[in-house]
Protein backbone atom coordinates (compact mmCIF):
# COMPACT_ATOMS: atom_id res chain seq x y z
CA UNK A 1 0.00 0.00 0.00
CA UNK A 2 1.28 3.45 -0.89
CA UNK A 3 1.07 5.65 2.23
CA UNK A 4 1.39 9.41 2.51
CA UNK A 5 3.53 9.25 5.63
CA UNK A 6 3.59 13.03 6.04
CA UNK A 7 -0.18 12.88 6.39
CA UNK A 8 0.12 10.02 8.89
CA UNK A 9 2.65 12.02 10.93
CA UNK A 10 0.39 15.11 10.87
CA UNK A 11 -2.61 13.02 11.92
CA UNK A 12 -0.64 11.51 14.81
CA UNK A 13 0.66 14.94 15.84
CA UNK A 14 -2.85 16.37 15.77
CA UNK A 15 -4.27 13.54 17.88
CA UNK A 16 -1.43 13.66 20.41
CA UNK A 17 -1.68 17.47 20.63
CA UNK A 18 -5.40 17.16 21.40
CA UNK A 19 -4.65 14.50 24.03
CA UNK A 20 -2.00 16.76 25.57
CA UNK A 21 -4.46 19.66 25.74
CA UNK A 22 -7.10 17.44 27.36
CA UNK A 23 -4.57 16.16 29.91
CA UNK A 24 -3.43 19.74 30.57
CA UNK A 25 -7.03 20.84 31.21
CA UNK A 26 -7.52 17.95 33.64
CA UNK A 27 -4.25 18.81 35.32
CA UNK A 28 -5.32 22.41 35.85
CA UNK A 29 -8.68 21.27 37.25
CA UNK A 30 -6.97 18.99 39.75
CA UNK A 31 -4.41 21.59 40.73
CA UNK A 32 -7.14 24.12 41.43
CA UNK A 33 -8.98 21.65 43.69
CA UNK A 34 -5.79 20.77 45.54
CA UNK A 35 -5.45 24.27 46.96
CA UNK A 36 -6.83 24.88 50.42
CA UNK A 37 -8.25 28.21 51.56
CA UNK A 38 -5.74 29.10 54.27
CA UNK A 39 -7.99 31.88 55.62
CA UNK A 40 -10.45 29.32 57.01
CA UNK A 41 -9.98 26.45 59.47
CA UNK A 42 -8.99 23.26 57.65
CA UNK A 43 -11.12 20.19 58.24
CA UNK A 44 -9.53 16.73 58.12
CA UNK A 45 -11.75 15.75 55.17
CA UNK A 46 -10.72 18.84 53.24
CA UNK A 47 -7.05 18.11 53.95
CA UNK A 48 -7.45 14.49 52.80
CA UNK A 49 -9.27 15.56 49.63
CA UNK A 50 -6.62 18.13 48.87
CA UNK A 51 -3.88 15.52 49.33
CA UNK A 52 -5.66 13.09 46.99
CA UNK A 53 -6.15 15.86 44.41
CA UNK A 54 -2.48 16.75 44.75
CA UNK A 55 -1.49 13.11 44.11
CA UNK A 56 -3.69 13.05 41.00
CA UNK A 57 -2.17 16.31 39.82
CA UNK A 58 1.31 14.82 40.19
CA UNK A 59 0.28 11.76 38.17
CA UNK A 60 -1.23 14.00 35.50
CA UNK A 61 1.98 16.02 35.42
CA UNK A 62 3.79 12.81 34.43
CA UNK A 63 1.14 12.26 31.74
CA UNK A 64 1.75 15.76 30.38
CA UNK A 65 5.46 14.99 30.15
CA UNK A 66 4.70 11.71 28.33
CA UNK A 67 2.57 13.51 25.72
CA UNK A 68 5.21 16.21 25.25
CA UNK A 69 7.85 13.50 24.74
CA UNK A 70 5.63 11.77 22.16
CA UNK A 71 5.17 15.02 20.24
CA UNK A 72 8.92 15.67 20.23
CA UNK A 73 9.61 12.14 19.01
CA UNK A 74 6.99 12.33 16.24
CA UNK A 75 8.62 15.52 14.94
CA UNK A 76 12.06 13.88 14.68
CA UNK A 77 11.31 10.37 13.36
CA UNK A 78 12.39 9.60 9.79
CA UNK A 79 9.17 8.49 8.10
CA UNK A 80 10.96 7.82 4.80
CA UNK A 81 10.45 4.57 2.85
CA UNK A 82 11.39 1.39 4.70
CA UNK A 83 12.06 -2.15 3.49
CA UNK A 84 12.28 -3.67 6.97
CA UNK A 85 10.33 -3.05 10.16
CA UNK A 86 12.02 -0.08 11.81
CA UNK A 87 11.10 3.21 13.44
CA UNK A 88 9.11 5.27 10.93
CA UNK A 89 7.69 2.25 9.10
CA UNK A 90 4.03 1.61 8.42
CA UNK A 91 3.44 -2.11 8.58
CA UNK A 92 0.62 -4.55 8.04
CA UNK A 93 0.90 -7.27 10.65
CA UNK A 94 -1.56 -10.17 10.51
CA UNK A 95 -4.23 -7.99 8.92
CA UNK A 96 -3.74 -4.88 11.06
CA UNK A 97 -1.87 -1.67 10.28
CA UNK A 98 0.67 -0.16 12.66
CA UNK A 99 2.92 2.89 12.61
CA UNK A 100 6.26 2.28 14.33
CA UNK A 101 6.73 5.58 16.12
CA UNK A 102 5.00 6.20 19.45
CA UNK A 103 2.21 4.29 21.14
CA UNK A 104 -1.25 5.63 20.31
CA UNK A 105 -4.87 4.63 20.40
CA UNK A 106 -6.38 3.41 17.14
CA UNK A 107 -6.95 6.15 14.58
CA UNK A 108 -8.12 6.40 10.99
CA UNK A 109 -5.92 7.76 8.22
CA UNK A 110 -6.23 7.17 4.46
CA UNK A 111 -9.48 5.32 5.22
CA UNK A 112 -7.62 2.67 7.20
CA UNK A 113 -7.47 2.02 10.91
CA UNK A 114 -3.94 2.27 12.29
CA UNK A 115 -2.33 2.18 15.70
CA UNK A 116 1.00 3.60 16.76
CA UNK A 117 3.49 1.33 18.49
CA UNK A 118 6.69 2.36 20.18
CA UNK A 119 10.10 0.82 19.64
CA UNK A 120 9.91 0.12 23.39
CA UNK A 121 6.79 -2.06 22.98
CA UNK A 122 7.40 -5.78 23.57
CA UNK A 123 6.05 -6.65 20.12
CA UNK A 124 8.63 -4.43 18.43
CA UNK A 125 11.44 -6.69 19.61
CA UNK A 126 9.77 -9.57 17.75
CA UNK A 127 9.19 -7.67 14.50
CA UNK A 128 12.28 -5.42 14.39
CA UNK A 129 14.10 -5.91 11.09
CA UNK A 130 11.48 -8.22 9.58
CA UNK A 131 10.63 -7.91 5.90
CA UNK A 132 7.28 -8.19 4.14
CA UNK A 133 6.33 -11.85 3.81
CA UNK A 134 8.24 -12.99 6.89
CA UNK A 135 6.64 -14.64 9.89
CA UNK A 136 7.65 -13.76 13.44
CA UNK A 137 6.91 -15.29 16.84
CA UNK A 138 5.32 -13.24 19.61
CA UNK A 139 3.85 -14.60 22.85
CA UNK A 140 3.68 -18.08 21.38
CA UNK A 141 1.83 -16.92 18.27
CA UNK A 142 2.95 -16.67 14.67
CA UNK A 143 2.41 -13.25 13.13
CA UNK A 144 2.89 -12.50 9.45
CA UNK A 145 4.46 -9.24 8.35
CA UNK A 146 2.33 -8.65 5.26
CA UNK A 147 3.67 -5.25 4.22
CA UNK A 148 6.36 -2.73 5.16
CA UNK A 149 6.60 0.82 3.83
Amino acid sequence: MDWNKDHIRETMLSLETAALQSARDKYLDYVSTARLDRSEPIENDEQAQAEVASDFAEALDDTLDDYADKLDKLRTIDFGPKTTVAEGAVIKLSGRYFVVAVSTDKFVCHGRELMGISTLAPIFEAIDGARAGETVQFNGRELKVEAVS
